[in-house]
């Protein structure tokens, strides 16, 4: 047996999905977090069942690639269990019939039941599920309420009985909510003032401020108490002492002591700046980099389960139409802050091939991951604001230049951003934390051997002369240009792989603050990490992720030389 979820984004899917099968699901509160399926196991008359969660759909005539794949998933169902927002009976009724008018088994789950009765909001259930002719079961996902009910009438699935003409369905659905439906008046709650105030067009560009603001003291607060209290005194209680114990048996030098341990500085290993596959290679992605990872997707956790990312979608939906985007791009760029991998993964949740293009282009120059970040701090934090604000205020302006631009270049349309608005809740925390644990599992996963491959090409690299000789073929550029040391062409041959570690080699070159600058804003806009442009291949196309890597190439150098200049005329 198949059991399909499906109802409409954000009704709380996965959530159920999690509860009942156990497994590891990204449950989130947003519309379009599940693009690809997943699937579970869920035991019925003592065998187990295949259990489907279902990209959220409003309808089965696709108007978006999630949609398509849940079109195409119903036709592979056993059964099919329709997560229903009772606090929003009109419209989630209109994917119901269209599922009844399949004769597919169904059987219909009223879930948020518990926000319904706070918001006054009375259904008829049994009445209801006599006009359907399914069975109906109330549920609350984030509470369990209802689940072992619903898990055990799921024998009891059959395929509805309600007939209508496609041109009355709205008539019928208005039939059915006069029938089983009555709102008592009440007055609005604090939860319903609040989430006012975050899309009014005067308190809510104060309160995405502030939450932006205190988003990054948090993250801030997380990463640097990781990093000194408890990651790096590790690494040089338990790792050092095995490191060194190795440098001493490989004689302190050697091209396998290059590769392995790295240079020594001072005679010493300085995990920042040895660069070898078991000092640098491991310590900046597990305890430079990830402490800020962690930090940035537990507070991204929250704010997509609490609700409020859709309403900074609505918020910022009239800037991101300046750049041929629709509100909802706001997603991709903040997962893109965490790691660019998952933020290009996010575009799916645009519907043109335009807005697709526009976002994941934007991404890759423009939104420095928290990796990149971090590193980033380490070389201007002694700097402070003459150091950052430099580097972050020219990404900005170049995310709002490149986005004007491509707008009016770029073929296509840009639609209205079309999002519910999910009350604001209290996360559910067991969900909350499999989501968190999944990401860093696929962090560590995906950049731990990235960072190794990086480090051990480098090394290679500088072995075998390769770096040396391009350092005097684009020493032109790198010099007169951009105003950097030759030196520095290894940092943008490595940067192909992990951005953070090319920033991490400036380190030792001593640059000046002018040169530092300059140099955080080219690797930031020069390609992305190997792995975002497989998300990008598979995202845009072969064609277009080739035009987008022209278009870093050209941003990347033309907007290092003028900032050269730029601050060349300041006096740095």
């Amino acid at each position: 047996m198949r059991i399909l979820l499906m109802g409409n984004p954000n009704v709380g899917k996965s959530v159920v999905f999690s509860r009942l099968t156990g497994a590891n699901v990204i449950a989130s509160n947003y519309p379009g977090t599940t693009v690809e399926y997943v699937k579970g196991k869920v035991k019925v008359d003592g065998e187990f069942a295949e259990v489907v969660d279902v990209p959220g759909t409003y309808g089965l005539e696709p108007a978006s690639r999630a949609e398509e794949v849940a079109v195409e998933m119903l036709r592979k169902g056993t059964v099919v269990v329709n997560i229903v927002d009772a606090t929003c009976l009109e419209r989630n009724l209109n994917l119901t019939l269209q599922l009844l008018a399949t004769d597919k088994p169904v059987i219909v789950a009223l879930n948020m039941w518990d926000e319904a009765v706070a918001k006054g909001i009375t259904i008829d259930v049994q009445r209801l599920e006599e006009l359907l002719g399914v069975p109906v079961v109330p549920t609350c996902a984030l509470s369990g309420e209802g689940l072992l009910q619903l898990k055990e009438r799921l024998r009891d699935a059959h395929p509805g009985t309600l007939r209508f003409e496609e041109q009355n369905k709205w008539r019928t659905i208005g039939g059915i909510l006069e029938e089983v439906q009555q709102v008592a008046h009440r007055h609005p709650t604090l939860g319903e003032k609040l989430a006012h105030a975050t899309v009014h067009p005067i308190s809510g560009p104060f309160v995405a401020l502030a939450v932006l603001i205190a988003s990054f003291e948090v993250i801030r607060q997380i990463g640097e108490g990781l990093i000194r209290y408890v990651l790096e005194p590790l690494f040089r209680a338990a790792w050092l002492p095995l490191v060194t114990r190795l440098s001493e048996l490989l004689g302190h030098s050697g091209i396998l002591h290059d590769i392995l341990v790295g240079q020594l500085v001072d005679g010493q290993i300085d995990f920042g700046q040895s660069f070898g596959l078991l000092t640098t290679g491991l310590f900046i992605p597990l305890a430079a980099v990830l402490p800020y990872i962690f930090g940035f997707y537990l507070v991204l956790c929250v704010l997509e389960d609490v609700g409020y990312l859709p309403r900074l979608g609505v918020l910022v939906d009239n800037v991101m139409h300046r750049l041929g985007l629709h509100g909802l791009a706001i997603v991709p760029m903040m997962l893109g802050l965490g790691c660019n991998v998952p933020g290009g993964l996010a575009t799916r949740v645009l519907e043109t091939r335009k807005e697709r293009f526009i976002a994941c282009t934007l991404l890759a120059i423009c939104v420095p991951c928290m990796a990149q970040i971090a590193m980033v701090a380490g070389l201007l934090g002694k700097y402070g604001a003459a150091g950052f604000v430099p580097v972050f205020a020219t990404l900005f302006l170049l995310w709002l230049g490149l986005g004007v631009v491509m707008k009016r270049l770029v073929k296509g349309d840009t639609p209205e951003i079309l999002v519910d608005m999910p009350p604001y809740r209290f996360p559910y925390w067991k969900a909350l934390l499999k989501k968190l644990w999944m990401r860093i599992r696929w962090f560590v996963r995906e950049a731990v051997p990235y960072v190794l491959l990086g480090v051990l090409l480098v090394n290679l690299l500088y072995s075998l002369g390769v770096i040396n000789f391009l350092s005097r073929v684009f020493s032109p550029v790198m010099t007169k240009a951009l105003g950097l040391p030759a030196e520095g062409i290894g940092a943008l041959v490595v940067g192909f792989l992990r951005k953070d570690v090319a920033v991490g080699m400036l380190a030792p070159l001593n640059l000046s603050l002018r040169q530092l600058i300059v140099a955080s804003v080219v690797l930031t806009a020069y390609f992305p990490c190997a792995a975002t442009f497989v998300v990008l291949f598979r995202e845009l196309g072969l064609k277009d992720m080739l035009r987008s890597a022209c278009i870093m190439v050209i941003v990347a150098l033309s907007a290092g030389a003028l900032l050269n200049q730029l601050l060349r005329a300041a006096g740095m």
